[in-house]
């Protein structure tokens, strides 16, 4: 296996992110719960995306790219953090979102423009369309002289994924100096690359833990993360099979992707007032409030601890309302 740390990486995240134990949540349902805190992570308001920038825009570096073109919904976390990501290094990004263009500006759109993107509102059926778009805006940039980087929705690809297997990695060490026992590792599935580098990390670093995805989409999952992992497996050449049972996806999408679930908010709302975090109505809500189901109904087998991944997102509370 290769070592993650000889793979081209930029240091834009601020590591080791925070990982402890919720007190609160721990008492109520009788099991030990831990929260590894991404959306600390030191940019913008954290999240996930980070970690697979940090290999995604060091490949786009080498191949001499001044202009990173991304996409996502119009409250995209992952295209905010792009955003900051690329000013940081001096880089363009632009943003061709999915969607109307309504003139509001609120959430992550706020942070969009703070940090300089040009954003485009394309309102297509599909993410093919949008990536026809990209290419095309990047060919236009060419003619410039300028070179464009063309990143997918989410960050989603194998390289991207390296991430999450290093994420890891790096609470595997806090776990251990902690004296903790993994049985369950938790978190949102909105694109599948987080969850494909949970998955990997989990079957180098902790085996014997179960990796749950919480679909907030109808994407098909059981598919696109074991593709994904495997993809990562090949770039740190190492073997991604596991053992069965070890990888499983659940669903919270509700009425639709980016659609708040009322049946949520309760969630949401104890979590903030019991361990002041903030979880969003689009990703991490979706997935703690699945999380906390399955607690209560004593679908996670095993007395180890329960991991929750907290992957951002807290603009979103400041764009919608939870319902």
């Amino acid at each position: 296996m290769k070592n993650i740390s000889d793979l081209p990486r930029l240091p834009l995240g601020l590591y080791p992110t925070p990982f402890y134990k919720l007190e609160s949540v721990s008492k109520r349902y009788g099991r030990d719960v831990y929260i590894k805190r991404d959306d600390l992570c030191g940019v913008a308001l954290g999240g996930n995306k980070v970690r697979k920038l940090e290999f995604l825009l060091a490949q786009a570096k080498a191949d001499g790219c001044d202009t990173v073109f991304t996409t996502g919904g119009v409250q995209s976390n992952h295209a905010a953090l792009t955003a900051a990501c690329a000013a940081r290094l001096g880089m363009k990004a632009v943003l061709v979102l999915k969607g109307r263009e309504t003139g509001e500006r609120r959430g992550n759109l706020v942070l969009d423009d703070l940090y300089g993107a040009e954003v485009h509102m394309v309102d297509a059926e599909s993410y093919e369309e949008i990536y026809g778009e990209m290419r095309r805006r990047s060919a236009e940039l060419a003619a410039q002289g300028h070179k464009g980087c063309l990143i997918p929705l989410g960050g989603s690809t194998p390289l991207g994924s390296v991430g999450y297997v290093n994420c890891v990695r790096e609470f595997t060490v806090q776990a251990m100096a902690a004296g903790v026992r993994i049985d369950h590792i938790v978190s949102a599935t909105g694109s599948g690359g987080t969850t494909a580098g949970l998955l990997l990390g989990a079957r180098l670093f902790q085996p014997g833990a179960k990796v749950t995805g919480v679909a907030v989409s109808g994407d098909p999952f059981d598919k696109i993360v074991p593709e994904l992992a495997a993809g990562a497996a090949e770039i740190l050449d190492c073997a991604s099979a596991g053992n069965p049972g070890d990888f499983e996806m659940v669903e919270n999408v509700g009425a639709g992707y980016a659609v708040p679930n009322p049946q949520d908010t309760s969630y949401i709302r104890a979590l903030a007032w019991d361990e002041g975090i903030l979880l969003d109505p689009v990703y991490t809500g979706k997935a703690y409030s699945k999380l906390c189901q399955m607690l209560e109904s004593g679908n996670l087998s095993g007395d180890g601890a329960v991991v929750f991944v907290h992957t951002g997102g807290a603009a979103a509370l400041f764009a919608m309302d939870l319902g």
